[in-house]
């Protein structure tokens, strides 16, 4: 059996984001493979002030993805509100642990 982890799909708009998702979730599935509807989830980056703050849902076939404030990728934490402290004192301890 064969697994990826920590795929990271990235885009300015929703939709975009859903049309990747699907054209991923086609892609596996003519493999033979699957995306797991309950281990995906999104992180919704507020990285323009003109976005309002309001994120619209991502959906795999209509499914809705639950929506996550943070997200640990290749060791970073990433969070919605571009704040970096978690990850700095993260790294700090890290580093002392060593």
């Amino acid at each position: 059996m064969l697994f990826a982890d920590d795929v990271v799909l990235i885009d300015e708009t929703r939709g975009r984001v859903n049309t990747k998702l699907e054209r991923w979730r086609d892609t596996l599935e003519d493999k033979g493979f699957r995306l797991s509807q309950s281990k995906t989830e999104y992180l919704h980056c507020h990285f323009s002030v003109s976005e309002g703050g309001v994120a619209n849902e991502v959906a795999i076939e209509g499914a809705v993805i639950s929506r996550v404030k943070r997200f640990r990728y290749l060791s970073s934490i990433i969070h919605e509100n571009e704040d970096i402290d978690e990850d700095i004192n993260q790294q700090i301890k890290i580093g002392w642990q060593k």
